[in-house]
């Protein structure tokens, strides 16, 4: 991929569009916040997961268990079984960012669902890496901010819902897949996924129906891959 300077219009640009995914998605942090706290951890217990783990399907994940008398290692385990979609991750954007040494070990904490879907349909590696930080920055700086704001608050704001940060991140979502749908493949693979989501829904921990959704297009990108090799 070319490393080519960004004109200053696709600069703000990019900006932009990650800083509205950013605080669309960080700004749900503060229901994590408010139930990690009702599940019986601190402030401080609560705080320093959003600062550490980072997922937050796998947070949610960790205090779902402990809320319902689960031992702490089978939230853990959850957790990292959600968080497995963080190295599918990896494979494809370790290449596509080429950072190296300590910067490396930085963009991993920030590698994330909407840093990732920021990054993949750039032209150059300079507009890759802008998006990419920016959202992934941005939705660490929020999510922690509001994860501190949901915790002191506790289960006084009632159910974050109610204020549509849910609805804010799946839009953020389907903004970022709209435009790649530009192909008559592409739209039968992203309702395909989507009906193995939305049947899962019921049937699942929260972050499985994006594991299942994301193993869809992998197959279907292995089986075109193997159809056009042939």
């Amino acid at each position: 991929m070319p490393d080519a300077p960004l004109p200053a219009e696709q600069r703000r640009t990019i900006v932009g569009e990650s800083l509205a995914v950013g605080i669309a998605t960080g700004a749900y942090g503060i229901s994590f916040g408010a139930v990690g706290v009702a599940a019986g951890l601190s402030v401080l217990q609560t705080c320093a997961l959003s600062l550490l783990v980072f997922t937050g399907a796998s947070q949610f994940a960790l205090v779902g268990v402990v809320a319902a008398g689960g031992a702490p290692i089978s939230g853990a385990m959850a957790a990292i079984l959600l968080g497995t979609r963080n190295t599918l991750y990896g494979l494809r954007m370790a290449p596509l960012l080429a950072f190296h040494g300590w910067r490396r070990a930085a963009a991993a904490h920030v590698l994330l669902d909407e840093s990732t879907a920021m990054a993949v349909n750039r032209d150059t590696r300079t507009a890759a890496r802008l998006g990419f930080l920016t959202t992934g920055i941005a939705v660490f700086v929020l999510w922690n901010l509001a994860t501190l704001g949901g915790a002191l608050a506790g289960t006084t704001i009632g159910d974050p819902r109610t204020y549509g940060l849910d609805a804010a991140v799946g839009a953020a979502f389907l903004a970022l897949l709209w435009p790649r749908l530009s192909d008559r493949r592409s739209r039968v693979v992203a309702v395909v996924a989507a009906g193995v989501a939305l049947g899962l829904v019921p049937l699942t921990a929260a972050g499985v129906p994006v594991l299942a959704a994301g193993g869809v297009a992998l197959l279907a990108g292995v089986l075109s891959r193997t159809k056009a090799a042939a």
